[in-house]
């Protein structure tokens, strides 16, 4: 053990920079840690995003628009909608978004019937171009691009737009459509200092009410017992968050299974899962045994907890998301497990920001270069089928130099899950 913790102290110095108070670039803000026993709330405290932080992010969005040649964005209900303009509109058949152009101000895209209430929650741009139920939304794209001096320019679709939306304005003719997702991901990659905050303090929170659920295992549970736990600790600590238990063999399956199985001395315990905090996610796994665990459990799990540690000492300002992943790997294979998908099933992690699942990714060949302010999951796993899984799983931002665990509480060991100690 005093290995173990000699090890992470020289990362977090070198590379993690795990320990609370760790700048993120040399001109940011400190990441502070909230004592839980001073405050209950922890969401008391923490920033708002703002109207500058939308206009920014719409700016951004702008300047990706300009460095691609692509003529306008446009973004209909969903994550990115709400990312951009704060606004909330459930999605319907009826088309209604926005168009974003470093050639005009904004431009609202709404069903004549609608203007009324989206006039009341539009907070950006005061261009709503309205279409009729007999008429159809789609000649209004062709028309934008004649008005800002594009005809028959690009228009990039939001990823998360509906395919009947995307084929609408194709088949109306006088657009060319594009995949969009070089702007809305390249914006939202790398997070804003405020952004890093928030998903900290999530975290620091999702981990908080994990090691609460844990301290009260007991023979006989079931996972909703748990599960109850986990979520009455979340909403105490000021989020709405919990955690999907897995117990003995159903902890091979890394989503979970239809079977059910109550606690018994012996049986994995493994719990995935988070919280939002003014709509920034956290993403967090522990592994745990109720009981002694076998000499196997004993060496998965070790094997796992390298393979994360490696992925850390391997993130940093340019690393490839690949390499990162090949760490991982390399140190399952180093215990017997291959360095391919035999046990280690899925990819490294993914990107995590008001989604909890988002772009980048942490996955085999990809060529992306990290930049400092993105933020992933690192999660590697083994599932032995019929006997247990392991998986430890810890959100970061990447830094200059290595990478930050998001809400500290590393995980040292089965007995040492939440260390505040480095």
């Amino acid at each position: 053990m005093n290995n173990r913790r000699d090890f992470l102290k020289t990362a977090a110095v070198s590379a993690f920079g795990i320990a609370a108070g760790v700048k993120l670039r040399a001109k940011n803000q400190v990441i502070g840690i909230p004592d839980p026993a001073n405050q209950v709330d922890l969401t008391k405290d923490l920033p708002d995003i703002t109207r500058e932080d939308y206009l920014a992010r719409q700016e951004k969005a702008k300047e990706w628009l300009a460095k691609t040649g692509i003529d306008a964005l446009f973004v209909e209900g969903g994550n990115n909608l709400s990312y951009f303009t704060n606004t909330a509109w459930w999605s319907s058949e009826r088309v209604f978004g926005f168009l974003l152009s470093p050639h005009s101000d904004m431009v609202w895209i709404c069903p004549a019937f609608e203007k009324q209430r989206a006039e009341e929650v539009i907070e950006y741009g005061n261009d709503i171009r309205v279409w009729h139920e007999q008429e159809g939304p789609y000649s209004l794209f062709a028309d934008y691009l004649k008005k800002i001096n594009k005809p028959s320019g690009k228009i990039g679709i939001d990823p998360n737009a509906r395919s009947f939306v995307n084929e609408g304005i194709r088949r109306a003719g006088g657009v060319e459509v594009v995949d969009g997702s070089v702007i809305t991901e390249n914006t939202r990659a790398i997070k804003s200092d405020k952004e890093i905050i928030l998903m900290d303090r999530a975290n620091r929170i999702t981990k908080l009410a994990f090691k609460k659920g844990f301290s009260q295992l007991h023979e006989g549970m079931t996972t909703d017992d748990l599960s109850q736990i986990i979520r009455q600790a979340h909403t105490d600590l000021g989020a709405s968050g919990g955690g999907g238990p897995l117990f003995g063999t159903n902890a091979a399956f890394p989503h979970g299974t239809k079977f059910i199985k109550n606690l018994q001395p012996g049986d994995v315990v493994l719990v995935d899962g988070g919280c939002s905090v003014k709509g920034y996610k956290s993403d967090v796994t522990r592994t745990a045994v109720f009981g002694k665990p076998s000499d196997e459990l004993n060496k998965v799990w070790e094997t796992v907890w390298n393979a994360q540690q490696a992925a850390f000492k391997a993130i940093r300002n340019g690393a490839i998301c690949g390499d990162v992943d090949k760490a991982a790997r390399k140190e399952m294979a180093k215990g017997g497990y291959g360095a391919d998908y035999e046990y280690f099933t899925h990819r490294l992690g993914h990107g995590i920001g008001t989604e909890g699942h988002e772009f980048p990714y942490l996955v085999r060949n990809n060529p992306l270069k990290m930049s400092t302010g993105m933020t992933f999951t690192n999660e590697p796993g083994l599932y032995v089928y019929g006997k247990f899984g392991v998986r430890i799983e810890d959100s970061l931002v990447v830094t200059d130099n290595g990478c930050k665990i998001l809400g500290s509480m590393s995980c040292l060991s089965m007995d040492d899950m939440f260390s505040d100690s480095l």
